[in-house]
């Protein structure tokens, strides 16, 4: 009886809502319409060549594309959520076909006057999901919708756009500030921008806004990291983001970072966007592009039908959600991985939390960290949303 009751505590009932709403969302939509990890950090720790053979999580794909700069044989990306492989397959079909301008306007500045004619030119390069997928979405690219630009579509790029638009109206003057601190030619004038824009911003309002379970869903931070970050972190989740947001704009040159310019502006510029939207990297990827293959699965799924010796793991976040709903699959993932590695096998992951204890002991000893380097790239990086960086080598 006494079990029964407490299961019905409301504060349970509260996060069992919120694990089903999260599962509901994410197995529904599209939720990163732009990857959030920095490659910039990943190429110097992963030292990719021609020999390497990398398995990653999709997310939007960016870095996927990113890191086919470094000439590797072949990746993987993985994502259970078919709709980020979708997006990964439309922007290869659309780097193949080889019209920069096209490539641009779609994914630089998040629409095209002839979204759709363009779609049809590359949607017989798509597999049937894909197509499924956009023949229904490809309206996220139409110029004249009410968000104008892709960048303000999927569940992140909505809660960007919901953030924005409320934060411009109770705050009309933070869209000039904003247009200030992404202009800075000096993280001096960073400074000064930013010290006004969190002025303006931090009220009671951002400060209750931040801590809702229905816009971290939309972010795609399900309760696990969030328990993580406010057990873990002084200021709880507000002094988190508030924190990460200072550092970010204040000690890192704005100037190239992307990530944060297309959720502020809704759309990148030709000398502040992702590696695959650089002009000059257009003909190494159109030739590369064949090597990048997508797998709608778990990694532990992916392993089991492709088994072999792969040299890379890119893992992102995904573990802090294992480590709390299903223990026994971050351990099966763990097994196929290193059953699937040889010895110097890199692996890239990163956490809400400061540190990857949850991972299985018997793991660990295969394991050998490199806290130091990734301690001091951690510092640079120009997203700023992770409590923590990690990088290892797989031992004999």
């Amino acid at each position: 009886m006494v079990s029964e009751l407490q299961a019905l505590r409301p504060d349970r009932v509260i996060k069992r809502a919120h694990d089903m709403v999260f599962r509901r969302v994410h197995g529904s939509n599209l939720i990163y319409n732009a990857a959030w990890e920095d490659p910039r950090l990943d190429r110097q720790l992963m030292n990719i060549d021609s020999k390497s053979r990398i398995v990653m999580i999709t997310s939007a794909g960016c870095n996927a594309l990113d890191y086919l700069l470094d000439d590797p044989a072949e990746i993987h990306a993985i994502d259970v959520n078919h709709r980020q492989n979708a997006l990964l397959e439309l922007k290869k079909a659309l780097i193949q076909r080889g019209n920069f301008d096209d490539l641009f306007q779609m994914f630089g500045i998040g629409s095209h006057p002839r979204y759709e004619a363009v779609y049809q030119s590359v949607r017989g390069c798509l597999d049937e999901l894909a197509q499924t997928f956009w023949d229904r979405r490809i309206g996220f690219f139409n110029p004249e919708s009410l968000k104008r630009s892709f960048y303000y579509h999927g569940t992140s790029g909505i809660a960007a756009w919901i953030m924005g638009n409320t934060l411009f109206k109770l705050r009309p003057n933070i869209r000039n500030i904003a247009g200030c601190l992404l202009d800075a030619r000096t993280l001096q004038e960073q400074r000064t921008a930013y010290a006004l824009i969190e002025r303006e911003v931090w009220g009671k309002f951002a400060n209750w806004l931040v801590r809702q379970p229905a816009l971290m869903t939309l972010l795609g931070v399900p309760r696990p990291q969030i328990r993580l970050i406010q057990d873990s972190y002084p200021g709880g989740l507000t002094g988190y983001v508030k924190d990460k947001l200072r550092h970010v704009m204040t000690e890192l040159p704005i100037s190239d970072n992307y990530f944060w310019r297309v959720y502020i502006t809704g759309s990148y510029t030709l000398n502040c966007c992702p590696s695959y939207l650089a002009e000059s990297n257009l003909p190494a990827l159109q030739e590369r592009t064949p090597r990048l293959r997508t797998h709608s699965c778990t990694v532990s799924a992916f392993l089991q039908r492709n088994p072999g010796e792969y040299s890379h793991y890119v893992l992102l976040d995904h573990q802090d959600w294992l480590a709390w709903h299903d223990p026994a699959a971050l351990a099966e993932e763990w097994d196929l991985i290193l059953a699937n590695s040889r010895p110097g096998t890199r692996i890239l992951m990163r956490s809400a939390g400061l540190d990857v204890d949850f991972i299985p002991a018997h793991i660990q000893s295969r394991l050998k960290w490199d806290t130091e380097k990734t301690r001091e790239l951690h510092q640079l990086d120009r997203v700023g949303t992770y409590g923590s960086l990690h990088f290892a080598e797989v031992i004999a």
